[in-house]
């Protein structure tokens, strides 16, 4: 490549590092932010009354009240989202998917000690439950324990029925960089695109990460693929 097209590759990187693409150490938490916001349901929230029609089938009520409690969640409405996962756990005491939603309102409200209590207990409840791992993951990457993330992201990308698999392996990929694994996060970055070839966040790495390389060619393709799947940047 000429010295001119790689003044503009690094030009453009240092554009999309300084205005559009979160650092490194904060890539993570923007992800967490949207593999929790993935969970909720779309649209406007209505705020529903005792007066609500409810299933006289307790599995359903119970469902019903955790949808209900995500979608408080999604909106910073932690209170109504902690009333209707009480509701729901006087019907179902040792619900893995209850657990797993107090869990999500408690770190966001800085309760950490008691977020990590309801993560642990919503693994005892339901070991498999892989969206809990992948939340449970971030939860410790945004505590700094990026060892134990690593370890409990590399665990949900095993499970190759879990649908957030390939931002499971982004996740896993962003953590390797926090501990210097330029390799490892590389190799996890590879494997996100190989399912999700759009993923804007493993393109844009793993650009980065070819680009430090030396790789000038692959930079500017994966930059490339990245600007067409994220025009706005």
């Amino acid at each position: 490549m000429k010295a001119s097209g790689l003044s503009r590759i690094n030009r453009g990187f240092g554009s999309l590092r300084g205005r559009s693409a979160p650092p490194r150490g904060f890539s993570l938490l923007h992800v967490s932010a949207l593999s929790v916001l993935l969970i909720l349901m779309a649209g406007c929230v209505t705020e529903y009354s005792g007066g609500t029609q409810m299933s006289s089938d307790p599995g359903a009520k119970v469902d019903k009240r955790v949808v209900f409690a995500r979608q408080y969640i999604g909106v910073g409405d932690w209170e109504n989202a902690k009333r209707n996962l009480e509701l729901a756990q006087e019907v179902d005491p040792n619900n893995a998917e209850i657990f797993e939603a107090f869990a999500l309102a408690y770190q966001s409200t800085g309760e950490f000690e008691m977020a990590e209590n309801q993560f642990r207990a919503a693994f005892k409840a339901e070991p498999t439950l892989s969206r809990a791992g992948n939340n449970y993951a971030a939860f410790l990457y945004s505590q700094g324990r990026y060892i134990e993330a690593k370890r409990e992201f590399y665990r949900v990308t095993e499970d190759t029925l879990y649908s957030g698999r390939p931002m499971a392996f982004v996740n896993l990929g962003l953590c390797r960089l926090q501990l210097a694994d330029d390799a490892g996060a590389e190799a996890a970055f590879t494997r996100a695109l190989s399912i999700d070839r759009r993923n804007p966040v493993a393109l844009l790495e793993m650009g980065f990460l070819r680009l430090e390389a030396g790789d000038t060619n692959e930079a500017a393709r994966y930059h490339g693929t990245y600007r067409t799947v994220s025009p706005q940047q």
